[in-house]
């Protein structure tokens, strides 16, 4: 008897200490039904539906994905989002690497270059923007004028539709320390004695890069790369205050996100807006699976390794 009333005890003591985590844990559980996957499960609903915010909407089944196959826009806004990823993600990774690297060496003032470095990456992107077009314009800009005088005449960047997706890579770029303050945690935790152990067996510099350095910052890669992959296919603001939200010129700045806006706010067409957005989420899905899926192949976890051996 003694010991049935010792189990109704703990009992009620493990359910007291449960309700006290939920009541703890109930903010955040109502942010997340009200404000994530509420919407998440009514804009999965609105996309097979015929929706424009003012009329009840009516439901039409796979319509709007279907038309979205047939919608020169949706390809010319896939095509646009692939071309920006395809040169901002690559040099993004590498540029914040390389800076990294540099600013692990001792070096004079190493905290204010580093500081400077990181500063881009937390400003408000708007106000980055609208200084990036002051020094984009083809005839009193910053930067034609310093080409000008080097002898180089500078193109029309973001007024030019060869130039605009370039000009905003340039200007992702300048963004890069976010992704290098990542880089130079992971440098400054590399194990000292494996370069030591290294230059006693006679590696040069390039060859601790390669056989020490490298290897130990894959899962850094690997992190920068799942961020840089989703975050390039949430590219808006930037190309929004730049295009006034037309993405222009001639629709080279089309992003995929800026015709899902147009679709939802500019034609309210809510429930094929709803469709793109459910479209690009499978798409980061499938991409982000597949680095993950690579990652066996060339992301090195010491630990691990260490455990099968």
């Amino acid at each position: 008897m003694q010991w049935l009333n010792s189990r109704i005890q703990n009992w009620t003591l493990a359910r007291r200490e449960a309700a006290a985590a939920y009541v703890f844990l109930s903010p955040w559980i109502i942010g997340f039904v009200l404000l994530t996957a509420g919407p998440m499960i009514a804009s999965l609903y609105f996309s097979f539906t015929q929706y424009n915010i003012v009329d009840p909407p009516k439901w039409i089944g796979t319509d709007n994905y279907v038309r979205m196959f047939s919608d020169p826009l949706f390809w010319q806004s896939l095509k646009v989002t692939l071309y920006f990823a395809f040169m901002s993600l690559p040099s993004g990774l590498i540029l914040g690497f390389l800076l990294a690297i540099l600013l692990n060496q001792k070096i004079p003032g190493v905290n204010l270059w580093r500081t400077l470095y990181f500063l881009p990456s937390i400003l408000s992107g708007v106000a980055v923007t609208l200084l990036w077009i002051i020094l984009f314009n083809p005839q009193v800009g910053a930067v034609n004028l310093l080409l000008e005088k080097l002898g180089i005449k500078g193109p029309g960047w973001l007024n030019d539709p060869d130039w605009a997706i370039p000009s905003l890579v340039i200007m992702a770029l300048w963004g890069v320390g976010q992704s290098m303050i990542i880089y130079l945690a992971g440098l400054q935790g590399v194990p000292v004695d494996l370069y030591d152990a290294a230059k006693v067996d006679g590696a040069n510099g390039w060859q601790r890069f390669r056989s020490v350095t490298l290897p130990m910052m894959t899962p850094v890669l690997f992190y920068n790369l799942v961020l840089g992959l989703i975050g390039t296919f949430s590219y808006f603001t930037q190309v929004y205050v730049a295009t006034k939200g037309l993405g222009g010129p001639a629709r080279s700045t089309l992003f995929y996100n800026l015709y899902l806006y147009q679709a939802a706010f500019k034609y309210n067409e809510m429930g094929y807006a709803s469709a793109m957005a459910w479209v690009l989420f499978l798409i980061v899905l499938v991409l982000t699976a597949l680095v993950f899926r690579s990652s066996s192949l060339w992301v090195y976890y010491e630990g691990e390794l260490r455990g099968k051996s």
